[in-house]
């Protein structure tokens, strides 16, 4: 029986089964009051993105994703049928062995996102998933971590990225901005535990600015061994050089610490009861006699605009092809991209392998200037951001200048530009304009983001559609300036 199964600010989560898979899934769907927001939409395809990039069982699996009839992306994903960690501490605190347990898996979990270049950047126990799996006959609790909405790529921390996640988990170099590496979500494991082994958060911050700046935590104070109290603490310390070297080295350290203090204690953990038993009840199979209940038009399900390939995904006795469309959303989760750099190290940018057919790195001398400042071209085709033989693509430059400019260059060739959006994003102020309706077969999107006092970055994108060029705008790195 298809169902929503949960909901949030951004995304409604909906119960289906899946054939190819015979499995129930979840289908993960942006609100349709955030379709517009373009910042928000890439959230939700980079989660998508970056969870394709890793297999562990500790990670939310992604296994398909597309676009409904209204132009909400969604994604198809591994179902929790055991609700997630603050469900699971709602009902009672977890034992010190389950604590650990769960501990070791988000670890794992962690560490497979790490290795593959990610960062999640969100750990709370909301973020922790549980379901059902088979071990040697018996079912057992496995826990996986879901929610990549603030997932980075390591190498994506520049002036250009949103500064986000929980102030009471969050570490304190996140919460101030600065380039993140995977000592920071350590950081977020560690509040997790002191959590599940205190029954209170380190922290209460109520805003990152808080977490910014925080002192040193309060006692465990429950009678575990001070070498757990001390292995939590270090990597809960402020000064990110204190904390273990990875997650793993930590993981380790608590399980070394805790180990003889368990031995001669008796609360291993056992298989979990399902914290939601109405929601957990896995959708049945196609054809069965129940038919569930409809309301397939006044959720926004319809028939999808293409598919790349099909998946039925059944509600009950109907029959939902969410199979996927031909978009940009199922295209960038199996698309190769490509990260250049400018020959001065200066800029870097991450664009679809088939933008670097001509790709030109060396300096550029802007309108008006006497020197010669850091570039980068990239597109289709040779003449590619020419009308003769149109393509996509992206240029940067770096130019003189200590304001925003009034306008941008103009495009006939395209429609009449929607209005200049002009923001502010980590103390950046940048002006963004779209030409729609391009003879290229597709946009034009200028931007220009003032980078310091006296130096601005000019973008300019001619791509197939706005979510191809957000991607591209938002894998904008600077660096030495």
């Amino acid at each position: 029986m298809r169902r929503r199964i949960g909901s949030g600010a951004f995304a409604t989560v909906w119960l289906a089964y899946d054939e190819h898979l015979d499995s129930p899934v979840a289908i993960k769907v942006l609100a349709d009051n955030w379709t517009e927001d373009l910042h928000v939409r890439q959230r939700f395809i980079e989660e998508g993105r970056f969870l394709r990039k890793v297999e562990s069982p500790h990670v939310v699996s992604v296994y398909d994703a597309g676009e409904l009839a209204d132009s909400r992306p969604f994604l198809v994903m591994s179902y929790a049928d055991q609700g997630t960690l603050a469900d699971r501490l709602d009902l009672e605190p977890l034992t010190v062995s389950q604590a650990l347990h769960v501990i070791g898996q988000v670890g794992a979990g962690l560490h497979a996102l790490h290795q593959r270049g990610v960062l999640h950047r969100d750990v709370k126990p909301a973020n922790v998933l549980f379901r059902t799996v088979e071990l040697d006959g018996e079912p057992q609790i496995s826990a996986m971590l879901g929610d990549l909405g603030l997932g980075k790529a390591m190498d994506m921390s520049s002036r250009l990225t949103m500064i986000g996640g929980t102030p009471s988990f969050v570490s304190p170099e996140q919460a101030q901005g600065e380039p993140l590496d995977s000592r920071a979500d350590q950081f977020s494991l560690a509040a997790l535990t002191y959590l599940l082994l205190t029954g209170r958060a380190p922290y209460n911050h109520t805003s990152l600015k808080a977490a910014a700046d925080p002192g040193p935590p309060p006692p465990l104070d429950n009678g575990l061994p001070d070498e757990a109290e001390a292995v939590i603490l270090r990597a809960l310390s402020k000064d990110r050089a204190e904390r273990y070297a990875d997650v793993p080295a930590f993981v380790e350290a608590l399980t070394a610490s805790l180990t003889g203090w368990l031995a001669d204690r008796a609360d291993e953990p056992t298989t979990w009861i399902p914290v939601a038993p109405d929601l957990t009840q896995p959708a049945p199979r196609p054809g069965t006699s129940d038919p569930g209940p409809t309301g397939f038009e006044s959720s926004g399900w319809g028939p999808p605009k293409g598919r790349s390939r099909t998946r039925m995904l059944a509600a009950g006795a109907v029959a939902v092809v969410v199979g996927l469309i031909g978009g940009y959303v199922a295209h960038q989760l199996i698309v190769t991209d490509r990260t250049i750099d400018d020959a001065s190290g200066t800029i870097s940018v991450t664009v679809p392998e088939a933008w670097t057919r001509a790709v030109d790195t060396e300096r550029w001398t802007p309108p008006d200037a006497e020197a010669d400042e850091a570039a980068i071209s990239a597109g289709t085709r040779s003449g590619w951001n020419g009308n003769t033989d149109p393509g996509h693509g992206v240029f940067l430059g770096v130019l003189p200048g200590e304001t925003l400019p009034e306008t941008v260059p103009q495009h006939p060739e395209c429609d009449p530009p929607r209005p200049t959006v002009k923001n502010r994003r980590n103390g950046d102020s940048y002006m963004t304009v779209e030409f729609p309706g391009c003879e290229h077969g597709g946009i034009t999107v200028e931007r220009v983001v003032k980078v310091t006092a006296n130096r601005l970055l000019w973008v300019q994108v001619r791509a197939a559609d706005r979510a191809t060029a957000n991607d591209v705008l938002d894998s904008v790195r600077l660096s030495g300036m």
